[in-house]
Order: C-alpha cells, then structure tokens, then sequence
C-alpha cells in the first residue's frame, strides 16, 4: 500500500499550518460519542482491560519478560512485557536501518502518518493507559495522551518531512565549460533512544520518536518503568506498519527495564546511539547532556515557571485562570506555574487596590473553590504520581506561612490513590529551584520593577517552560516580554478565560525554547528535527555521467 499517497493531503495541510501558526488540529479532542461513535470508549476500554496480566502482544525479540508498572489509581495492570538485552537491541536496530535510511523522505513520512492514523484508531484504548498508569483524569488522559500527543507527532512528521526536501535531489551544476551531476544525499544519524517520562507518556515521547523516524533513524523507545503500556501500544502499532509496508520491524523497538535494574544509562553510552530524546529530573538531564557526548541529545528539564502580578482589569477571572492552572494534574505538568511574584504593597484592580494578602487570598479562594466538591476535583487533580511528592508538600510546608495547605482527598472510583490539593505558601526565600508537585509560592516583592528583576534572575539561573504577566500597564507588559525574550522562556498575557499558561496547542505554540536550561529544545520546530540527518552530497562531470 502508498501510504504517502493516503495520507499526503494531510501531511500538506500540516506543513501549512506549521507556516501559519493559526488553530488547527488533526484529532478531534473531544471523547463525546458524536465525534467517535456510540461505542468507541466501551470497545477502547475493554481493548485495554483485556491487555491486564497476560503478556503483552509484542512480536520482538526477547530474553524473558517484566512487569514494572504500577499504577498511581491502585489498578492492577501486571502487564508482562519482552525483556530485550541492551546488546540485542543494538543490533536489530543496526541491522534494521539499512533498509530504513535508503527509503525515500515520502515513504518514511508515508509509515509514520499511517502509523499515526492506527493509533487514532486506538485511542480510547491509549487513553485507558495513560489514566492507568500516569493518574491524569481520564478526560486529560484522553486530550493530552490521544488527539494532543497525536497532533505534535503529526507535527514533527511535516518538520522532518519538509527539512529533508528543502533542497532537490539532484542538480546539473554548469559554469563555463565545467557541468557536474550533484546529488544531495538525505543521511540519517542513527540509532535514536527514546526515554519515556511516567506523566505524559505519549505527548512527551511521540515528537521525539516521529521526528527520529520520519528522518530515517531507527528508535528504541524506553519507557518509565512505571508508564510502559502507552509506549508498548506504540511501538507494537510501529511495528505492524512497519512490516506491512516492507521493512524490518526492528526499526522500533522496545526497551523494557525496572526502578532496581535500569538499562538508560548503559544504551545511553552505547556509540552506536546517536539521538537521544529525554523527559525528566534535571539531574538526569544534565548527566545525559556532559556523558552521551557520542549523541545529539535533546532534554525537557525542571525549571522555575514564574507569573509577575502587577495589576489586572479583571482580579476574579485572574484568580480563576491561575487556580485552574495550579489545580490541573495537581501540579504535575511541566508548564504549571511554581511563584507568583506579587508587591508587597499590592496592586491595582478593577474594583480598587488589593493588598498582597487580598491577592493570594483571591487565589487561595478559588482553588478552594474548584476542590470544594472531592467528586468534581478529583477529576482536575487525577492522583499524585510520584512517590517523593507528599513529602516535598510537607517539606514546603515549612518554608514560610501557609495560604492554602494541600489536603487529602478521597477518590471516589479509586480507594488506593493518593490525591492532594495545591498548597501556597508565603515564602521570602527557598523559590528559586523548582518543586515538583501542587505547591506554589507567593513571593512578596519590593515592586513590579523587583519582580521583573527577580524573574529574569530566577528563570536565567534555572530555566523555565512557562512564564505570565498580569498588568494593564503596557510599559509593564512590554517590560516582562524583553525580560522573557532574554531570558529564552514563552510568555502568556492576562489569561483570564479558557486559555491557561500550562496548555500550549500544537502547530501554533512552541513548547520550551531551547534557551534556557530547563529545556534545550523546544517542541517543534525546524531545530528539533534538522540536526536527526545530514545531507552528504557527490558530484561527477556531466559527460563521466553519461558515458
């Protein structure tokens, strides 16, 4: 089958849109029954119930299996997966790509898109997963682990795709009496690695992995040990286009590893890897970054996501929009606002002046608000993931004086999990280095001019994915965009609706810069996806050619 022939249209309409940078999606977001049909999310999630304790369906080579997961909701997943041996996968993957890196830009785009089109086709199933194993609520699980993760994958396909065919293939090169044939050779770099992060298995690994393929690497993907099945559905779909469309299905594979006996490093060394896309602690990132010399290596790290409070035209829709973003995932999401940098003297609103305490108070308030009824937070907060969390909160606790404590709360669908709600804490000191969980701090400040300082210091030291101004001073608003520009972090402007500054929309935002140490890429964009290939050219005289 041509796969590029099917799927061309949609690959034209998304090199577009990443041109245009207006809305546009591939994948609807909506899980309503009038978008997917009547019985798409039973049937999606009797597909993933009928995966739990057996073996996962994954035609590799293997010397045993394993079972890391563990779900954050109390599910019992004991899914068994391959066991591949780091020198094993090396191999098929060397032996894979040669046929991988000969196919031509559109086939390799045409594989891609058609594995993307099949996992839409399973997406309610992928949703399953991801709820299971990250604790997001399932509409979140759906939204960011389906049709978004599906739409930047899509979207690092039309990077790769447009970077490999910026030139033509060959030229008849003349000046004066010398004519030459040039042909310009698409040469991928190798082996890409894949590491998987235990939030957002999906949305944080598909742009890598598409991205690595579409230009003609191989990939191992290595999930979180504790969020495996979303990438296995993954890889197991890969491997079924890849067959089917004539190569070795070895192209991607899986590397399945446990907390107590880890392989990342050890493929992470490995010469023969030359990419290496990775999702997580900066400790890990950075080791990744001084010790995988042999790779290009690409990181999404911790940073420091800070709003500046100056003033605002409309305090409770400030108040709504930043509790909404505290509260989303229970602080887990890489983009979640961390300080909130107020004056101490306060700020000017449209209903007069609110003092510093008025102001963390009005955000205190509304979180309390979203989580006043456990049935409907919960499905905002999903269930802390990490196990270090409840005592980063009680650590946090310590630090200053409490606004708003983070509680308990009960899950009502899922006994064993364990739910938190945010916690603000007025602090003068302890900020500046990211705390990973639903803590905030509200930091008072000698005036806009200090804060502005204190972001550019903060964010230029630690990095940041996200940062917020609320001002109805435009010198204000002007003054914290230079400051955001050069300290190389994405800047949101008086959010106050539906639009929050921990959501970005594929095709139009980019996520991370890539200039500044919490990331050093930025998804996607040209950048992302050029330095996966080389273009090495020969040349030959014309008439050498032809005869």
């Amino acid at each position: 089958m041509d796969f590029f022939a099917t799927h061309e249209e949609l690959l034209t309409t998304a090199i577009r849109a990443i041109s245009e940078r207006g809305y546009w999606s591939a994948y609807p977001e909506s899980p309503s029954p009038k978008v997917y049909g009547e019985n798409a999310a039973a049937e999606g999630k009797a597909a993933f119930e009928a995966l739990l304790g057996k073996d996962f369906p994954l035609d590799q080579p293997a010397t045993g299996s394993l079972s890391p997961e563990k779900s954050p909701l109390g599910i019992a997943l004991d899914v068994r997966y391959p066991k591949t041996e780091p020198d094993q996968l090396i191999a098929n993957a060397q032996t894979a790509w040669r046929g991988w890196r000969e196919a031509s830009p559109s086939a390799r785009a045409g594989v891609a898109l058609e594995i993307l089109s099949r996992l839409h086709k399973r997406v309610f199933e992928l949703a399953n997963a991801v709820h299971a194993t990250t604790g997001q609520a399932f509409v979140m699980a759906f939204q960011a682990g389906g049709p978004h993760a599906l739409d930047r994958a899509l979207e690092a396909v039309a990077y790769g795709y447009s970077e490999q065919t910026r030139q033509v293939p060959s030229v008849t090169w003349t000046k004066k009496s010398d004519s030459l044939t040039k042909t310009f050779h698409v040469a991928p770099r190798g082996i890409g690695l894949v590491i998987g992060c235990n939030t957002f298995p999906t949305w944080n690994s598909w742009p890598g992995l598409f991205a690595s393929l579409a230009t003609g690497n191989p990939v191992i993907v290595k999930p979180h040990p504790h969020a495996v099945l979303p990438l296995a559905i993954t890889v197991q779909v890969a491997r079924e286009v890849l067959a089917e469309a004539g190569f070795d299905p070895n192209v991607a594979q899986l590397a399945v590893d446990t907390r107590e006996a880890p392989i990342t490093k050890d493929l992470a060394l490995r010469p023969e890897v030359k990419l290496i896309d990775f999702t997580g602690s900066t400790a890990f990132g950075d080791w990744l970054e001084a010790n995988a010399r042999q790779a290009l290596v690409y990181t999404e790290k911790a940073g420091v996501n800070t709003v500046v409070i100056d003033s605002t035209d409309d305090f409770a829709g400030m108040c709504r929009n930043l509790a909404f973003s505290l509260l989303l995932y229970s602080g887990q999401m890489c983009t979640t606002p961390q300080n909130l940098l107020i004056p101490s003297g306060g700020i000017a609103t449209e209903g007069g002046h609110k003092s510093f305490d008025e102001v963390t108070r009005g955000v205190a308030d509304a979180v309390s608000a979203l989580t006043a009824d456990p049935a409907k937070a919960v499905e905002l907060t999903g269930a802390i993931v990490n196990e270090e969390i409840p005592d980063r909160i009680d650590n946090a606790r310590k630090l200053g004086e409490v606004v708003l404590d983070s509680t308990p709360i009960a899950h009502p669908a899922y006994p064993g999990a364990v739910v938190r709600t945010p916690m603000i804490v007025k602090v003068t000191d302890g900020y500046g280095s990211e705390c990973f969980g639903p803590v905030s701090f509200a930091v008072p400040t000698a005036s806009t001019a200090d804060s502005i300082d204190i972001f550019r210091r903060t964010v230029g030291a630690k990095g940041a994915l996200t940062a917020a101004v609320y001002s109805t001073d435009e010198a204000v608003l002007d003054a914290v965009e230079q400051a955001a520009v050069e300290v190389g972090v994405h800047l949101s402007q008086n959010l106050t609706g539906g639009v929050f500054v921990n959501q970005s929309a594929a095709f139009s935002d980019f996520h991370a810069s890539g200039a500044n140490p919490a990331a050093n890429a930025s998804l996607t964009d040209g950048a992302f996806v050029s330095g996966r290939f080389r273009i090495v050219q020969s040349r030959r005289p014309v008439a050498a050619s032809q005869g």
